[in-house]
């Protein structure tokens, strides 16, 4: 089978949202994102809300500034489960791929 990484810093590392978006709870582990900072976005989709629990959800934002790093989960999905969770990131977000500080590369949502 095969998988995709995504790197999560906000909600996908909640419980609730990976059993009510996969029917199951992931297995990560700890990473981090260079030259991005985190910002906070107000979230209107009220489906992403009530699975969330949140209405302002974290985003990440470039910045280039090495010294800036996002502390996160590095998830495997399959393709379906990340067609999930594309439908779960409300319409501000933007999926991108990235190198990790680990060497990993993985998807993330970022600010649109």
């Amino acid at each position: 089978m095969i998988t995709q990484r995504v790197f999560s810093y906000g909600t996908l590392q909640y419980e609730n949202v990976q059993l009510s978006k996969f029917g199951r709870l992931l297995k990560g582990t700890k990473d981090s994102l260079p030259e991005f900072n985190l910002s906070v976005l107000e979230i209107t989709n009220p489906e992403v809300v009530a699975i969330s629990g949140h209405k302002n959800h974290p985003v990440v934002v470039y910045t280039g500034d090495r010294a800036h790093k996002v502390e996160g989960m590095v998830f495997e999905l399959t393709q379906t489960e990340l067609e999930k969770a594309d439908s779960y990131e409300s319409a501000d977000y933007k999926k991108i791929h990235v190198k990790l500080n680990s060497g990993l590369l993985a998807w993330v949502y970022v600010q649109r």
